[in-house]
């Protein structure tokens, strides 16, 4: 077991882990913020995806205690602090950025991160930008939608599918 202190969505949090736990796993079953979802444990969905130290991590990369000392955010640390929903869940929510809502934890953290980078994406930029995320049920056309209307643009032309 290994002793380990993180700040997680703006709380202190201390706890020993096993040296093999996934931070997806910690975060989820020890914490039970469970907005971060596992969906392929290969890496390859995006659907596990926090901010670590403000940078995307897939957390089924990371073990636990190598977040040790870290500030991790999930998805539930994205809502106002009157827990209305942000700029980025208000988009997806206004532009049908989502149907199942599996990936839609994974694709606002990856659109929060995005945003942070590149405030004013182009399409292109941002289809570039979503290649690590999976979603098996939209098409991404009205999740490209949505990520442009959060950063401020005049999203009327682009067609919803």
């Amino acid at each position: 077991m290994t002793k380990v202190t993180m700040t997680i969505n703006g709380k202190s949090v201390e706890a020993n882990v096993e040296g093999n736990t996934l931070l997806s796993s910690f975060l989820r079953e020890d914490r039970r913020l469970t907005g971060t979802h596992i969906g392929c444990d290969t890496s390859q969905c995006g659907a596990c995806l926090v901010h670590v130290n403000g940078r995307a991590v897939k957390s089924c990369t990371m073990f636990a205690a190598e977040a040790d000392g870290a500030e991790v955010s999930t998805i539930e640390g994205q809502a106002n602090a009157d827990g209305t929903m942000n700029v980025i869940q208000q988009a997806f929510q206004e532009h049908h950025g989502l149907q199942c809502g599996f990936c839609t934890p994974g694709m606002v953290m990856t659109t929060a991160a995005l945003l942070k980078d590149n405030p004013k994406p182009t399409e292109t930029e941002v289809r570039a930008y979503l290649e690590g995320n999976i979603c098996r049920c939209t098409g991404y056309h009205n999740i490209v939608k949505a990520i442009m209307a959060a950063s401020g643009q005049d999203v009327s032309a682009i067609a919803a599918e």
